[in-house]
């Protein structure tokens, strides 16, 4: 059991909230909303976290309080009156769990589009679009800024109707920090201009919102208490700005933000991802929460324990914000008072949670299929009814995660892996140091396959015969594939892959072209290792943009690398082929949209283009196995037993992963999950 000492663990009193211990989850939109609301999908990700010991979950990032704030995220809709049931339903049952609940509300401002919702114009505090989401807003009227004071007034009541503790206001970006900022407020006048000016809009809100909901309804505010930009906030005006809200009696809390988000670089800053520095504004928000003097919070990118007791240990903060931590393991404190801090599954920074909710789709955790899908999949494994032997072929992401899942069944599992250490591509990925806590996928669920009896056979290029030898009951092909390059007119035996730049397998050339139809961190991740060497490097898309399958935020710190080296991308122009050219090569590239051909000179060319399914063993069983291979999807999808049959009577097989096709590290592990729960 965990010491009961532990700063983590220790309650906070939040005026008259008591919040059971010291971890919370930020707000943040994971966009599963359905026509607007927080229905079933919504209110089960934010109860698996409350069961799971967290003290206060923060939902929305944010809720919209007027028509003019289209939701861009798929935000809560907190200007209709039906949100209210819903969200109380959602606090209820935190509640039964000890959960405190709260909501961020906004208006977006211009940090938003015209063309969705109801199609109405954007508003700001000056015409200037935000380059994130490219809208031209309008320059607020004088009967805007009332209507909108209501607006939030409204929502915030509404919040109190449904039984939430508190309500977090959104400041950064959004139209109240669109008024505050001198980089965004352009006006004259009463909101415009000095400090005063700036600061009406939000003080004015806040008191219309205090007004409504009285003295004892918890109310802070989520702020950029220093943009660090030259003209921007600085952080003289950002203490002043909290001082002053607290001396009036109207905020609560502080939640700390340094940094900008009108851009992915910018906001990249403000919400750090794989490849850049762990809790880079920590020491600023310890020190922004003892010059403000309010109770204050705190997220950006603490996704360990360690660093999490620190931050609190040291009065840093009052409430630490593990996130994206928290969508990796929705168990964290429970773990910690058990006293199993080494089996909390680890966030590896991925970012596929954020980077998938900023491109309008549901946010979902590389190294946690069920994450987003608590509805469906679970977090915890049921023991089967009878215990079988499980063959598993491939100890990559979707082969560890197939026995981990038959190891928690209580299953006999035994996995064949043909190098002499798992991981598969991740490990090949891991190799690029921007990229080395992807290994965390694989240690952790070697870790727990082993605490779980799993026996592993390394080095050990799986036949036929030997699965058969195990006589299995079921078989789990999860080979994955190799990379595939055969995709030119001619010239194919000259090219090489990614994973051949990675690996070591080719030596660097010195003037390199990479052709990259897929568009994934592959082709980033070889032109940075190439680049690392002096070479000058081409990526070079078939698309309108590069890399697109890699988001934006998660774009950042690669680019910032590449381009202070010598590595430049070309679009819309495609590799056809590739020729001999004396001591040199020739490629010749082409267009989708045009016949226009032309010849380029490299001395090296690299083709990114996926994968092939390594699947010969699949074959080779499929006849001797009672499914003959085959998947009964409807029972996949809903998560029942697999019974199809019609061949011999012994095992059943299934393969999973890019041992089916080329996909990512994701789709592998749900691959695994939603098979091997019911097996």
């Amino acid at each position: 059991m965990a010491m009961p000492s532990d700063p983590l663990l220790q309650p906070f009193q939040l005026k008259h909230l008591t919040l059971k211990n010291r971890l919370m989850v930020s707000s943040h939109e994971p966009a599963y909303t359905e026509d607007g609301m927080p229905k079933d999908r919504y209110r089960a990700y934010h109860v698996e976290r409350a069961k799971g010991g967290l003290a206060l979950t923060m939902t929305a990032g944010s809720a919209v309080v007027s028509r003019d704030s289209p939701p861009v995220f798929g935000n809560i809709l907190a200007y209709k009156d039906e949100v209210v049931g819903w969200m109380k339903k959602l606090t209820d049952e935190c509640h039964e769990h000890g959960c405190a609940v709260m909501i961020q509300l906004t208006h977006l401002g211009r940090r938003s589009r015209w063309d969705t919702g109801d199609w109405l114009p954007s508003v700001g505090a000056g015409p200037s679009r935000e380059p994130a989401h490219r809208a031209f807003p309008k320059v607020i009227e004088d009967w805007d800024i009332p209507r909108i004071i209501a607006d939030y007034a409204d929502a915030t009541d509404r919040m109190k109707a449904a039984g939430l503790d508190g309500v977090e206001f959104e400041c950064y970006g959004h139209l109240p920090d669109q008024f505050f900022s001198p980089l965004t407020n352009e006006m004259t006048g009463p909101y415009g201009g000095d400090f005063e000016g700036r600061f009406r809009f939000t003080e004015e809100m806040l008191r219309a919102v205090r007004e409504r909901v009285g003295p004892d309804f918890l109310l802070g505010v989520r702020y950029v208490a220093d943009e660090d930009a030259p003209g921007g906030i600085a952080v003289e005006e950002g203490v002043d700005y909290a001082r002053r809200l607290k001396d009036a009696g109207l905020i609560d809390f502080i939640n700390i933000i340094k940094g900008r988000i009108h851009t992915d670089a910018a906001l990249a800053d403000v919400i750090p991802v794989q490849g850049m520095r762990s809790a880079p504004h920590l020491d600023f928000a310890g020190r922004i929460r003892h010059e403000v003097g309010l109770p204050a919070f705190h997220a950006a990118k603490i996704a360990d324990v360690a660093t999490a007791r620190h931050a609190v240990a040291t009065g840093q903060l009052d409430m630490v914000g593990m996130t994206r931590a928290h969508m990796a393991e929705p168990h964290i404190v429970q773990k910690i008072m058990e006293g199993r801090e080494e089996d909390i599954r680890p966030c590896v920074g991925a970012t596929f949670c954020l980077g998938r909710a900023y491109y309008g789709e549901a946010a979902l955790c590389i190294h946690n299929p069920a994450t987003g899908r608590e509805t469906t999949q679970p977090h915890t494994i049921a023991p089967a009814a009878e215990r079988k032997r499980v063959v598993i072929v491939g100890a990559g992401p979707g082969g560890l995660e197939a026995a981990r899942v038959a190891g928690e069944r209580g299953h006999e599992v035994t996995v064949f892996e043909a190098a002499d250490q798992p991981g598969g591509q991740v490990r090949l990925t891991a190799r690029t140091k921007s990229r080395a806590d992807m290994i965390g996928l694989i240690d952790w669920r070697v870790a727990q396959c082993e605490k779980l009896g799993v026996a592993f056979r390394y080095n050990t290029v799986a036949e036929k015969d030997d699965v058969l030898a195990l006589d299995p009951d079921v078989v789990v092909v999860a080979t994955g594939g190799l990379p595939r390059t055969d995709i030119l007119e001619t010239g194919n035996d000259l090219v090489v892959s990614a994973w051949d730049i990675l690996s070591g397998d080719a030596k660097p050339g010195e003037n390199v072209l990479i052709f990259d139809d897929v568009g994934d961190y592959a082709a980033l991740q070889a032109a940075e290792k190439l680049a690392d060497t002096g070479a000058t490097v081409e990526v070079m898309s078939p698309y309108q943009g590069a890399s697109v399958d890699v988001s934006g935020i998660t774009f950042v710190p690669f680019i910032r690398r590449l381009q202070a080296k010598d590595v430049t991308f070309s679009v819309t122009w495609r590799l056809m082929r590739a020729e001999r050219d004396g001591n040199r090569l020739k490629a010749i590239v082409g267009s989708d949209y045009t016949d226009i051909r032309k010849e380029r000179q490299f001395d090296q060319i690299v083709v990114n283009h996926g994968i092939t399914p390594v699947d010969a063993l699949y074959f080779d069983l499929k006849p001797l196995s009672e499914n003959l291979g085959a998947v009964d999807y409807e029972a996949f999808v809903a998560g029942e037993p697999q019974s199809l049959d019609g061949g011999p009577e012994g095992f059943r097989l299934f393969r999973i992963g890019d041992a089916v096709s080329s996909r990512n590290t994701h789709a592998a592990i749900f691959d695994a999950l939603r098979l091997m729960k019911v097996i």
